[in-house]
């Protein structure tokens, strides 16, 4: 996934979240810009940012993110500083809006990030993961499939 661009550089991974995958089925991965201020640029370049817990949502013909947290920036003038857990907006195309509205309304699906990084470019922008729910049952499936991957790999290496 850090395949390096025309310039050399790579893409540099501010935050994962590494649940996603495990409590959802992702049927798809858009990439989506972020309307951010200046300590938050700041702050995320400095590492200070967590998507644990937040989700997209549509409202009013736009997506935004809702309950991710980055960290305030310690330098920055009090007055000047920003809302850790303030609802950003994610920079989509109209058609991609309309579409995943449509996807979240008729399908049921649930738009999860996946991943907050910066683009060789140096421009923050966000993985977002069109997701199904998993059944506990599912879960268990997927740590079955894990464990007989990992055990037939350790055989393969000791077999030479």
């Amino acid at each position: 996934m850090n395949a390096p661009a025309k310039t050399g550089r790579t893409k540099k991974s501010i935050a994962l979240n590494k649940k996603a995958r495990h409590d959802y089925f992702i049927d798809d991965v858009i990439e989506a810009g972020i309307a951010l201020t200046g300590t938050e640029v700041k702050a995320l370049r400095n590492g200070r940012a967590s998507i644990q817990e937040s989700y997209a949502s549509a409202e009013k013909g736009e997506i935004w993110l809702i309950n991710s947290h980055i960290s305030e920036y310690s330098p920055a003038n009090k007055f000047d500083s920003h809302q850790p857990r303030r609802h950003r907006k994610l920079l989509l195309h109209k058609r991609e809006v309309d579409r995943l509205t449509g996807m979240i309304q008729r399908e049921g699906a649930t738009l999860i990030p996946l991943e907050l990084y910066f683009n060789p470019r140096g421009i923050a922008k966000l993985a977002l993961g069109i997701a199904r729910g998993k059944k506990q049952h599912d879960k268990r499936e997927t740590e079955k499939k894990r464990d007989w991957q990992r055990q037939k790999q350790r055989l393969m290496r000791e077999k030479g």
